[in-house]
């Protein structure tokens, strides 16, 4: 990438070797967000510019808020692997991905520095603006890969980026105790939940049965719209938050 000029003129340029066309001529209509989940991020800076790893994003933003480009935005880096959207699977050639340098879950968690929010949001508006991503289409790791992957967190502030015009968010429901749809449960309505998590871009089967992939796309959603309490079961909070966000969306 000889001569590569930053997309974002604020983002420093370190290319990494890792990226390559985007496939069957998709462009970027997402952007999908990350933790590092390395110690530093001086690590995780030198990690996804290390030709051995094979993994990419094409951004990094560091704790103080500095950002780092390290593939175009009109490439395909490597960053969601086996992860799927409304049915597409290969999500790195239709996405702009963004690591946000933060240790993760199994390295104590900490929460996300505002500068570093800040520089995101600033980033994300670039990125919606050049390409005209839909408000739906920001997403996190998990929401694309779940059971899988559960970075950014619940610790993530997605309401602080909705309220900057970054993402899509509905208020949580208020949690009642109740009924709840849970692993093992079959019927009609399973099958209406595995719907609605469908068409709004989730990829589960429609079967009827809450089965373990059920389980890990409702742990998935309440990690991003309704991270109180994460734990794959469907209460009513859960099902009506995910109504709200139907209704919500502009499509």
């Amino acid at each position: 990438m000889s001569g590569f000029l930053p997309d974002e003129p604020s983002a420093e340029v370190r290319v990494s070797p890792n990226f390559g066309p985007r496939r069957d001529t998709l462009k970027p209509d997402m952007i999908v967000l990350h933790y590092t989940g390395m110690a530093t991020g001086a690590g995780a800076e030198a990690w996804l510019c290390d030709p051995a790893s094979e993994v990419s994003s094409h951004y990094l933003v560091h704790e103080n808020g500095h950002v780092v480009q390290m593939v175009r935005e009109s490439d395909r880096a490597w960053h969601a692997g086996k992860s799927s959207w409304f049915g597409r699977t290969d999500i790195n050639s239709c996405s702009v991905g963004i690591e946000i340098v933060n240790p993760g879950h199994s390295l104590g968690y900490p929460g996300f520095p505002r500068r570093q929010i800040d520089a995101v949001i600033g980033l994300c508006r670039g990125i919606i603006s050049r390409h005209a991503i839909a408000a739906e289409r920001v997403l996190a790791h998990s929401d694309v890969a779940p059971g899988r992957k559960i970075d950014p967190g619940e610790k993530f502030p997605w309401a602080v980026l909705f309220e900057a015009g970054v993402g899509h968010l509905v208020p949580a429901a208020p949690m009642r105790r109740g009924a709840a749809l849970k692993p093992g449960d079959s019927g009609a309505d399973v099958e209406a939940l595995q719907s609605m998590l469908a068409l709004y871009g989730y990829g589960v089967e429609i079967s009827g049965t809450f089965d373990h992939q059920t389980q890990n796309v409702i742990e998935a959603f309440q990690r991003h719209f309704r991270p109180r309490r994460i734990d794959g079961t469907a209460d009513g909070s859960t099902v009506r938050t995910l109504e709200r966000l139907l209704a919500s969306v502009r499509r």
